[in-house]
């Protein structure tokens, strides 16, 4: 038996991923589990998780690795301080110590934090390698091309290569400081969000304006080469030296200062969004089409924070000359845990690869889960009232019931899902048809901005009745764009441009999910369901029944759905709402 530990740690989304004789047995980011968004520590309760999971202890892994390469990395920081010093200088200072006490001492931190009971080889690969290998090693593919594109790694920004057998070969990197995601990031904090998690919002804030600044970017800011490789003009952006993304230079471009958190966003602010969101869509349709050429591969695996952009995925697939497209679904930084441990196994142990029609990573239900016991005996101690459904089919009917009539539902089945999105596992679920629920779920629910849409998860034999979306693909990580049929008549999941960022569920990844949609159709013709996460803004996804109890109790969700076990708001009792009402809902400004 062969173990290996992958970690990913200290800039954001940290996270642990462990596979067996090439088998990914867990992942789980550690935001989970401290629930701290995004959190950036060293990842010690998703390790002790994975190794949980696995029956294994510490002294047990055979392999650990670190998903970049921190010398690298301290080589271009040094690098940019000494070419923009004395500029520079203040963000050196803001950065050293954090490199002083952790960053450069990885080999100590990791065996310390692994009680010492790991005394083996700890091996580091480059960030886009970890990104390459997550992309491809658990693709369905034989062979494919290799697309990863990202803020920065250690000096990549991104790369292309082409994945064989149980070999990954990178042909080509872009370089910082020129760097697609760093562009789309600058926008991101121009128009108010927080870099490194709100380019989501960006995106959904897009389809509300116009692109009339897309030409200006072109001009003054990023030179777009044929082959989609950049070159920025460093004059009107300020990451290199400075504390914020964006120049002064920058600002009167666009006719003023970065918006502040919280304050109105007007027309100019979604007119910005679109238009950087059509540059870097240019600039990933010019990179596949020169992959393409270059390697003359008929399908791609893409990876990297820019690879959860599912506006630009959707147009790679319509527009782009592969036939097949395999994204990771942790794609971001989260997802170099897995990266790093897969290439180990396949690349420096020269293990073989076994493709599966499908893929090898599980529905990316790699997670921690809680059987009925343990959550009857949480439901018991906290006094709480609830129905069990032991039946599947009952309970799957009754939930179905509960959706048609536009209750909206907390959904905790099975394993938790590695990466940013919700699949089924830790899902708010509700009614697609109600031209109300959009708003009330942004408002009442999720307390975040009234522009963001929601995601339809449709059964996978029904997606092209409701959306033109390829029939021989599938979408079972919700990573892909379509336009919804005109015929459908889904507003909840419609947004303002005709869109959605469907999830398609099949019976051979989605546990109970598939038939639950199923009766939901039964009862009502539609195939669908809205799916988004289970948390409110400001917190991570909900990992433990705790976590979904206060979730629920916090909000004005109206069914709690534990596994078997059915909770309702209204029956709980006064004291029970009333203890709710004094626990603070995990809202911080983004």
């Amino acid at each position: 038996m062969t173990a290996i530990l992958g970690i990913s740690a200290f800039y954001h989304d940290s996270a642990a991923a462990l596979i067996v004789n090439g088998e990914i047995i867990a992942a789980a980011q550690e935001e989970r589990f401290t629930r701290v968004k995004q959190d950036a520590s060293f990842p010690s309760q998703a390790i002790e998780y994975c190794l949980r999971e696995a029956g294994l202890s510490a002294d047990e892994i055979d392999y650990a690795g670190f998903y970049e390469k921190p010398f690298l990395k301290f080589e271009r920081l040094l690098e940019t301080t000494l070419a923009f010093a004395p500029f520079g200088f203040r963000a050196f200072l803001n950065t050293i110590p954090s490199w002083l006490q952790t960053k450069l001492h990885l080999p100590r931190i990791i065996k310390w934090e692994l009680q010492g009971k790991y005394q083996k080889r700890i091996v580091f690969c480059e960030h886009h390698e970890s990104h390459a290998a997550s992309a491809f090693f658990p693709s369905p593919f034989e062979e494919a091309a290799i697309l990863t594109v990202d803020g920065v790694g250690e000096w990549a920004t991104a790369a292309y290569g082409v994945g064989r057998g149980n070999r990954i070969k990178i042909q080509s990197e872009l370089h910082y400081p020129h760097s697609p995601g760093l562009l789309y990031s600058a926008f991101t904090y121009y128009c108010g969000f927080r870099v490194n998690s709100g380019e989501y919002k960006l995106m959904g804030l897009a389809p509300y304006g116009e692109p009339r600044f897309a030409d200006l970017i072109r001009e003054k800011l990023v030179d777009i080469k044929a082959d989609g490789s950049i070159r920025l003009d460093l004059s009107y952006f300020n990451f290199c030296h400075g504390l914020t993304m964006t120049s002064t230079r920058f600002h009167k471009l666009f006719g003023g200062p970065p918006r502040q958190p919280e304050t109105e966003i007007t027309q100019r602010h979604k007119d910005l969004a679109a238009s950087i969101q059509v540059v870097l869509e240019e600039i990933l349709l010019r990179m596949v089409q020169h992959l393409h050429a270059k390697t003359q591969q008929t399908r791609l695996c893409m990876a990297g924070g820019v690879a959860l952009n599912c506006v630009a995925n959707g147009r790679i697939l319509r527009e782009g000359p592969f036939d097949e497209v395999w994204i990771q679904p942790a794609a971001g930084d989260a997802g170099g845990a897995l990266g790093v441990a897969q290439l180990i196994w396949h690349q420096l142990l020269n293990q073989s690869r076994i493709t599966h029609a499908t893929d090898q990573q599980r529905g990316s239900f790699l997670g921690p889960r809680f059987d009925d016991a343990e959550i009857q005996q949480f439901l018991d101690q906290q006094q709480i009232t609830y129905h069990c459904l032991s039946d599947d089919q009952q309970l799957c009917q009754e939930v179905a019931r509960l959706l048609a009539e536009e209750k909206v539902v907390g959904w905790f089945q099975g394993r938790m899902e590695f990466g940013p999105r919700a699949l089924g596992g830790r899902s708010i679920l509700a009614d697609p048809r109600s031209a109300q629920m959009q708003s009330m779920l942004n408002q009442k629910i999720k307390y975040r901005e009234s522009f963001r849409p929601f995601a339809p998860a449709v059964l996978r034999e029904r997606v092209t009745d409701y959306f033109d979306f390829p029939e021989l693909c599938e979408s079972p990580y919700m990573l892909q764009l379509a336009q919804v049929q005109p015929q459908a008549n889904i507003p909840a999941v419609t947004h303002v441009d005709g869109s959605s960022r469907l999830q398609t569920v099949d019976t051979e990844r989605h546990g109970l999910f598939y038939p639950l949609i199923s009766e939901y159709e039964k009862l009502t013709g539609v195939p669908l369901l809205i799916n988004t996460s289970f948390n409110v803004r400001g917190e991570p996804p909900v990992c433990t029944p705790q976590d979904a109890w206060h979730c629920f109790m916090s909000t004005d969700l109206d069914v709690l759905v534990l596994e078997h076990f059915v909770v309702m708001k209204s029956e709980q009792s006064a004291e029970q709402m009333q203890a709710a009402r004094k626990q603070p809902v995990g809202m911080t400004l983004d």
